[in-house]
């Protein structure tokens, strides 16, 4: 692995089933930090099963797949757990606790890593106040939109300012103002914090203002377009 990438695939295999539903065949790609990387695809070709392999849910079933300079091939539980906590994920069903504030959703990386309160609330109403949420942070994710859920669970993903950030449909079902939200709030941790972003959706944002790099995943294989 070179000093600037940050994943690694080499004949990358991924498959269910032990094998016999193999979604991902011989796939060859490098993304090196500060790359924002968009990776589209038909429903169904295996976007999801990528994202799942890039953050240890989902093993290789052949090949190598380097992540953070750690082989996810055989990852150590400790190992993965410690990757994780340096990554921020960004699911399409947002994942929040209902039965907590907003604040403390966003602080939830810092509150597992053993941050101090302060840190914890100073972070969280930063990115609050970033997302544009910042009167909503004593309220419950239920008592949100869909979108303002959402944002919400960007700034949670950015907290502890992840050397990685994946993305899975970020802005499928959101309004037009949210998406814009979230994607200025991603092309900025791109651009100031040189954080890696690698984002699946199945359309690329027409009003994008930053180079980013487009990988498609088709027929098993997956391809630049340049």
């Amino acid at each position: 692995m070179s000093n600037s990438s940050v994943i690694d695939a080499s004949f990358l295999n991924l498959s269910y089933n032990d094998g016999t539903t193999e979604i991902i065949k011989d796939a060859n790609f490098s993304i090196n930090k500060g790359d924002f990387v968009f990776i589209t695809g038909p429903s169904g070709s295996g976007k999801s099963t990528l994202l799942k392999a890039l953050y240890g849910k989902l093993k290789p079933f052949n090949g190598d797949l380097i992540v953070g300079g750690l082989d996810m091939n055989d990852i150590s539980h400790k190992d993965l757990q410690k990757l994780r906590q340096n990554l921020g994920i960004i699911f399409q069903d947002y994942k929040l606790i209902n039965e907590w504030s907003v604040e403390k959703n966003v602080a939830l990386p810092l509150i597992i890593a053993g941050y101090s309160k302060d840190i914890q609330n100073t972070q969280a109403k930063r990115l609050l106040s970033h997302v544009k949420l910042l009167e909503h942070l004593h309220k419950k994710p239920l008592e949100l939109s869909g979108g303002e859920q959402q944002r919400v669970g960007v700034a949670r993903a950015l907290s502890k300012n992840p050397f990685l950030i994946l993305a899975d449909e970020p802005t499928g079902n959101l309004d037009e103002y949210s998406s814009n939200v979230i994607w200025d709030l991603m092309e900025n941790a791109c651009e100031q914090l040189n954080t890696t972003v690698v984002v699946v959706t199945h359309k690329i944002p027409s009003v994008f203002t930053i180079p980013y790099r487009h990988l498609i995943i088709e027929n098993r294989g997956i391809y630049e377009i340049h």
